[in-house]
């Protein structure tokens, strides 16, 4: 350790400090835990650190700029975590489960298997195959118009089908 830490003056005047730190703690933290928490960091950052304190120089701004700067990371890195998020998670299965639209997926091949012919066939043409009602309309050989009913007759019956 540096002589600075040994000096019983200096030692002394660090343990004078401690209310001025919690006094400027305050301009951070209204809680008393969190002031008491900051206070307790800039003592341990100082000891640690203390081979880097000038003697000579004032050690309550040294003192406080540690305090500050640690509040600044702290506060930096509190904003990015996100807090209160997903609380019971571990009771949030990993994949949702696909069972119903399996089986209403079933269901729609069904209703679609049961239309009649021309309806059947333009559900897939537009739907399945995902074509313009034009080629469809050509494809069948009928006019656009007619395509356009047989679509939506076709999803009128699947609605009232299915429900």
């Amino acid at each position: 350790m540096n002589d600075a830490y040994s000096n019983p003056k200096v030692k002394a005047e660090l343990i004078e400090l401690i209310p001025a730190l919690r006094k400027f703690a305050r301009r951070f933290h209204s809680s008393p835990t969190d002031v008491d928490d900051l206070v307790q960091d800039t003592l341990l950052k100082a000891l640690a650190n203390f081979d880097k304190f000038e003697e000579g120089t004032k050690l309550r701004s040294w003192l406080f700029t540690i305090m500050r700067n640690s509040f600044c990371t702290k506060f930096g890195v509190a904003k990015r975590e996100r807090v209160g998020m997903d609380a019971n998670i571990a009771e949030r299965p990993a994949v949702p489960p696909v069972q119903e639209w399996v089986v209403r997926g079933h269901e729609l091949e069904h209703a679609i298997a049961r239309l009649p012919e021309h309806y059947r066939t333009a559900i897939d043409l537009i739907f399945i195959q995902g074509i313009s009602y034009e080629v469809a309309a050509d494809r069948c050989k009928c006019p656009v118009g007619t395509m356009k009913s047989r679509v939506n007759r076709a999803r009128q019956h699947l609605a009232k089908e299915l429900s």
